[in-house]
């Protein structure tokens, strides 16, 4: 699996979680940069995503949705405040109504992904910030971490289907 390593930081009110890939980092950088990909592995398999906007930069915006098996359809958005390729993303993230517009009461995190490389492999440092101990605990207890690790768990086929090219 993909995912090595998640860490609850109470203190910092943040969570980290480190993931190594058997592929160079402007690979990796791809799975992140365009849509079609990172709607292939950006929820877990069982609540795919579809991205209905993406602007891939600083200050772009995304807006997307995960069908649950039952049809039911969570909505996301995500501000983008940085772009580094092939080394840093940073986004704003929450939750959206169905009209796409954020829901304030849930809040907003804050996202930076770091992508090392590793000579030929690359680890993904992945932190998202939250504004209270209450957020965070609120987005564990969700499934966030359990979620995650699914989601990255898909992104070895993916980045195995270049590899067969």
């Amino acid at each position: 699996m993909a995912v090595i390593s998640t860490e609850k930081d109470i203190e910092a009110l943040s969570f980290r979680l480190v993931a190594e890939f058997d592929a160079g980092v402007e690979r990796v950088w791809r799975i992140w940069a365009d849509p079609k990909q990172l709607e292939r592995w950006w929820g877990p398999p069982t609540w795919p995503a579809t991205f209905d906007a993406y602007e891939f930069e600083q200050g772009g915006r995304a807006a997307y949705y995960m069908t649950g098996p039952d049809g039911e359809k969570a909505r996301g958005w995500w501000r983008i405040t940085a772009v580094e390729p092939p080394y840093r993303l940073a986004f704003d993230d929450g939750f959206a109504d169905e009209n796409g517009d954020p829901v304030a009461d849930l809040g907003e995190t804050h996202a930076t992904v770091t992508l090392e490389d590793m000579g030929g492999r690359t680890r993904m440092i992945m932190v998202t910030a939250f504004e209270s101990l209450e957020q965070l605990n609120q987005m564990v207890e969700m499934g966030m971490e359990e979620g995650l690790k699914l989601a990255l768990g898909q992104v070895d086929a993916l980045l195995a289907e270049d590899a067969s090219v």
